[in-house]
């Protein structure tokens, strides 16, 4: 059903915004005067949870009525051209973190806010009348009043130029839609810096924080806003670019021009004591924002269907930036191991949306944020794009499109286009292949007559309708083939001859580049396996993570990953580590808790750590490379779930030593730490510490290991009151829930009282988060976690009668396949799995 665009009726050109802020009261009061253009004698402006007091057209009254349910005001002009609208509202100042919302924290002990914005997707409609919708590209003045106290300031996407009468005014915006358009005011500290070109960076953040912890974001944007104008040959085109750290926040960030918005947890962080991963974590959140202010905030998608074009695009860039400022970091690693396997796994799952999905009606926006789709496949396909292409033809295509689209909107083959200006590939079709279907291919390569031949087909994990897709599979092989296989059947010749010129393993997908999965036939697979430790950590890391896939769509067994693990059980690097235990962990799913499987595969995960835990133990060592840095936490932790004496008394230890400053426990091994404290020596009274430390401090981190142990304990009682946290405030923050239910859920101790909880108080949930693009990852985690048929039962009995929800559909029907397919896996896979954990003892 196609819903009728409020663009359609109105052109806006200009917005001054007058609005007035009392925190006190809980009340939005202002004035929306909107300069435009009337297509219709009707016009269509958009208003949620508003009162609106008058509107006048050109200075006289004109009739209107308002409703909720269509998100509009519908304002009779009886003609049609140039006309001003002045629209005058009251709305709340509510604490959904949408629309103008407060942020909550405590400074010595005394309870502060300061307020922000959030106005992505549908959401700058709580805050001013407006035609809210991406193609309704427009200027903006804003004069920001609120109740102001000594020390206050306030910051928007553009300079302030004067405050008179309590009344902050803003420098006039570029033309830039109203998704993008932010201001915050609060008792705020800030550093600064400026830009090569002369641009001003700040960070901005609470007093609760240490300003050493402002310095590493602060450096990270500035060298990120040079590394763009430079990559993209086009000037950063605001005098600002501030980063401001809210201590509510739904999403990890958002983009808004100018004013960048944060999680505390993914802008803030202490110098001195924050792991490698984190620092690279909080580094890619920034540069993937700052990607955006020319790749979504310049040029924006016409309508949320080409969502894909911002948030891929800039999910991307985060990585190409940091490796150029980082290079040691080996910062593609990182997207090897976190978009990679997401996006293969969900993509994997018959009913997933692709890329590119048509949405009308304004209630499936939100559905269309799918990391793992429209942001790990979406990159991974523009990467793909990459490696056809190259960085010299890349940035000459990207020049093109910003210098012909700058201020104005585009869909997905604007951008193809130009890239096409720099090559002779068919980049269009290509792409369509990948963006306009669900799902990915596995390329069986196999010898058939003494020929290597490569075939193609859908890969499913679970159930899925074959539907005879194809695509354009970028290679990538290490011998002599076609840069692009579309057909269904490829024969590359003599297999020998292929092997003798080659004169090594002959493997597809060199570089783990092409979304896709490659199963090779016994003969090659075995060729491969040969020289496994020779070869490079991507492809050992592909190996293993092929694999793992082909066993969860029963293409393999599971068992035959066993052995493959112990080989590689001693490699060095971080990323084939990481594909170690990623793959071990799935391993847990076969195993009943406290069963003599579950003794031998903890048995298994000490086989697997020892020699890497004698190798680099708990403590960092001056000069060590950064993989032992990363490799640390994988295998201690890994020793840990194998109940290694040795390893339990080492962080026991460690615990006792710093007893009185837990926070000063070193950041990459701190969590292990807290959570065998609380597993294996826990007590009301640590529990009770923890949950006040995680109440006072500021370190983003270190709150997040605090939770991480507190949500490991064993005790009955202990779970009961941590069920009794999650709604409150004071404790979990909303924005935080997720994170303990799930860490509840996955616990075998508080599975059953985390699940009684989300039925129970589903209707609470909805009131709290429920308007939030977040909102589906509840249901999205319950599904990583159940594996048996009750379970599954339980989440259709309480899930299905909710398909009629838009928001909602999908996920409840994907999720449901996700566990039925486990089920069924670990029915199928159970006993084999076993038997190969207790042979390789």
């Amino acid at each position: 059903m196609s819903v009728k665009r409020f663009f359609e009726t109105l052109h806006p050109e200009h917005y001054d915004l007058f609005i007035d802020v009392n925190r006190e009261k809980k009340l939005i009061s202002g004035s929306s005067t909107i300069t435009a253009e009337a297509q219709e004698p009707t016009v269509l402006v958009h208003q949620k949870f508003m009162q609106i007091k008058q509107v006048k057209a050109d200075g006289q009254a004109v009739p209107f009525t308002f409703d909720d349910k269509n998100e509009e005001i519908k304002i009779e002009l009886g003609r049609t051209g140039k006309v001003k609208l002045v629209i005058d509202y009251t709305a709340p100042l509510t604490d959904t973190m949408m629309g103008i919302y407060p942020s909550y924290y405590t400074l010595d002990g005394e309870k502060k806010q300061i307020i922000g914005t959030q106005f992505e997707t549908t959401f700058a409609r709580q805050a001013f009348p407006c035609v809210d919708e991406p193609e309704a590209k427009a200027t903006f003045n804003l004069a920001l009043k609120f109740d102001e106290q000594p020390g206050e300031i306030a910051l928007a996407n553009m300079p302030e130029v004067k405050v008179e009468d309590g009344v902050h005014y803003f420098d006039e915006t570029v033309r830039m839609s109203t998704y993008l358009v932010a201001f915050a005011f609060g008792d705020l500290q800030a550093k600064y810096t400026e830009t090569k070109s002369g641009v001003k960076v700040g960070v901005f953040a609470t007093k609760a924080h240490q300003a050493k912890e402002l310095d590493f974001a602060l450096d990270i944007a500035k060298r990120g806003i040079e590394f763009y104008e430079d990559f993209y040959q086009t000037p950063y085109p605001l005098p600002h670019s501030w980063q401001l750290a809210l201590p509510d926040f739904s999403a990890g960030a958002m983009e808004n021009w100018g004013l960048i918005t944060y999680r505390e947890a993914y802008l803030l962080l202490d110098p001195d004591n924050t792991s490698l991963p984190r620092k690279k974590l909080v580094a890619t959140v920034i540069t993937h924002e700052l990607a955006h202010q020319w790749f979504g905030d310049l040029v924006t998608m016409k309508w949320w269907d080409n969502l894909w074009l911002n948030e891929s695009f800039a999910n991307m860039m985060e990585y190409l930036s940091i490796d150029h400022m980082e290079p040691n970091w080996k910062i593609w690693e990182m997207f090897q191991t976190s978009e990679a396997p997401a996006a293969l796994t969900r993509d994997a799952t018959d009913g997933v949306q692709s890329v590119y999905v048509k949405v009308n009606d304004p209630a499936e926006i939100d559905t269309l944020f799918d990391g793992a789709i429209v942001y790990a496949k979406g990159s991974r396909l523009l990467v793909m794009v990459r490696a056809l292409l190259g960085d010299e033809a890349l940035q000459k295509g990207l020049k093109y499109y910003f210098d012909h689209h700058k201020y104005s909107n585009t869909i997905g083959d604007d951008l193809w286009e130009a890239l096409s200006t720099a090559t002779d590939l068919n980049i269009t079709e290509i792409m369509h292949s990948w963006l306009n279907q669900p799902g990915y291919p596995v390329i069986n390569a196999y010898v058939e007559d003494g020929h290597l031949k490569l075939s193609q087909k859908q890969f499913f994990i679970g159930e899925g309708e074959d539907k005879g897709r194809t695509w354009q599979i970028p290679l990538n092989a290490n011998f002599d083939a076609p840069k692009i296989m579309a057909e269904k059947v490829l024969d590359l010749g003599d297999y020998q001859a292929l092997r003798e010129k080659a004169g090594h393993a002959l493997r597809i997908n060199v570089g783990n580049t092409t979304h896709a999965v490659v199963k090779y036939d016994e003969t090659l697979m075995a060729d491969i396996l040969k020289d496994i430790t020779d070869l490079d950590a991507i492809s050992k890391m592909q190996i293993l993570q092929d694999l793992r896939l082909l066993a969860e769509g029963k293409q393999v067994s599971y068992a035959s990953v066993v052995p493959v693990l112990l080989k590689l059980k001693d490699d060095q690097s971080s990323v084939v580590n990481d594909a170690i235990y990623t793959t071990a962990a799935k391993l847990r799913q076969f195993v009943a808790n406290g069963s003599e499987a579950e003794k031998q595969l903890k048995q298994f995960y000490n086989l697997l750590s020892k020699d890497q835990v004698a190798r680099l133990g708990w403590q960092a060592k001056d000069g060590e490379s950064s993989d032992d840095t990363e490799v640390r936490p994988y295998v201690l932790q890994a020793s840990l779930y194998g109940e290694n004496a040795d390893a339990i008394k080492a962080a026991h230890e460690i615990f006792r030593a710093e007893r009185d400053h837990l926070e000063g426990i070193e950041a990459a091994v701190r969590p292990m730490v807290l959570r065998n404290e609380v597993k294996n020596f826990g007590t009301d009274e640590l529990i009770d510490e923890l949950i006040k430390l995680y109440q006072t401090t500021s370190d983003a981190s270190f709150k997040s290991d605090l939770c991480a142990a507190i949500i490991a304990t064993k005790d009955p009682k202990e779970i009961e009151k941590l069920i009794g946290n999650l709604e409150n405030a004071d404790i979990v923050k909303p924005q935080d829930l997720r994170a303990w239910f799930a860490g509840l859920l996955n616990n075998e101790a508080g599975e059953q009282a985390a699940w009684d909880w989300i039925r129970d108080e589903w209707a609470w949930l909805d009131k709290t988060v429920g308007g939030d693009m977040e909102f589906t990852t509840f249901i999205t985690v319950i599904a990583r976690i159940f594996k048996n048929a009750k379970r599954l039962q339980e989440f259709k009995d309480f899930f299905l009668p909710k398909l009629d929800q838009p928001m909602l559909t999908r996920e409840i029907k994907m999720d449901v396949k996700v566990i039925e397919t486990r089920v069924n896996l670990v029915e199928a896979e159970g006993a084999a799995v076993k038997q190969a954990v207790a042979a390789a003892l």
